[in-house]
């Protein structure tokens, strides 16, 4: 393999830092695009063994400074919180501005993140009208994953993940917003099936194609670790806490009531649009994958001995 790094952006987070650590773990370098090479998430990066380098998504001349050299990239992109909002478009010009000043640098392989679903979703009768509130998240996915596929790279890969098992710790407000004792908060029903990932496995998977880009060239990988149940899942939670859960029946009044955050409405979403992830697909390329169960016997079990489950008022 060459010694050449890989670029990884979002190192500081939860994919891209991820990916940075399976890499590094796999002795590959990796170069870790970063705004400000002095934060604390830059700091703690660079002391795991990656080399740094400045740049913005926003800005692409910076990034294909930043590739020049890379033999290939990671790409990864949130939508800023303004004041109107998530800037869905401006998650696409940072894709795009990836996509193209990658290219430009000579780069040979790029491995992107998306979401499940994401390309699918417009199938879906209604999907104009009574799903408006996940358009624009939907749809930006969707357009980065066409100027990936549209770009000419010799060897692209896209992964899309299902639900992040890290939704369910409590310090993400996400399903517990008044703590583990106040129980699952969530529009996503009972006997609804969603497809489960650990972050750590969606590092693994770009790890594994970063390693294999003839097998993994126009793979689109709908990943996913479990499939299972808001029934299912509330058992293992119950189990891993030892507290008692249950998956509830709510009314979008009566989640938003108990706390529920607005990204909660993609819920009613999960339970009309089923998540295509499943982890037979990952086991084919002989991806590791974690189960919810082996997951939470860890990081939940963690997190309320750290006080994370404690509710707050």
């Amino acid at each position: 393999m060459s010694e050449n790094p890989v670029l990884v952006t979002g190192a500081t987070g939860q994919q891209g830092g991820a990916t940075a650590r399976a890499l590094l773990a796999a002795g590959v370098p990796v170069r870790a695009l970063v705004r400000d090479p002095s934060s604390a998430g830059a700091k703690a990066v660079e002391a795991l063994g990656a080399t740094l380098v400045t740049g913005d998504l926003m800005e692409r001349e910076s990034v294909r400074r930043a590739a020049d050299g890379a033999r290939a990239v990671f790409s990864v992109q949130m939508p800023a919180f303004t004041a109107d909002g998530f800037d869905f478009a401006g998650e696409v010009t940072m894709g795009v501005n990836l996509v193209e000043a990658a290219r430009a640098a000579g780069v040979t392989q790029f491995v992107h993140t998306s979401v499940t679903g994401a390309g699918q979703h417009r199938r879906h009768p209604e999907w104009e009208s009574r799903w408006s509130a996940v358009v624009p998240s939907m749809d930006a996915k969707s357009a980065v994953q066409d100027a990936v596929r549209a770009a000419g790279f010799p060897r692209w890969t896209i992964l899309k993940p299902g639900f992040f098992m890290e939704n369910f710790l409590p310090t993400t407000a996400y399903l517990f917003p008044r703590g583990v004792d106040g129980g699952l908060v969530t529009l996503i029903r009972p006997r609804t099936r969603i497809s489960p990932v650990a972050v750590r496995d969606i590092g693994t998977a770009a790890a594994v194609a970063f390693a294999e880009p003839e097998r993994f060239h126009q793979v689109e990988l709908e990943l996913a670790g479990e499939h299972l149940s808001m029934t299912e899942i509330a058992a293992i939670l119950s189990r891993a806490w030892g507290v008692p859960l249950s998956a509830p029946d709510l009314t979008f009044e009566e989640a938003v009531a108990a706390g529920m955050p607005p990204m909660g409405i993609a819920g009613e979403w999960m339970n009309a649009a089923p998540q295509p992830a499943r982890p037979e697909y990952a086991r084919a390329f002989g991806i590791p994958l974690t189960s919810l169960a082996e997951w939470a016997a860890t990081r939940l079990r963690d997190a309320v001995r750290t006080g994370a489950g404690t509710p707050t008022t």
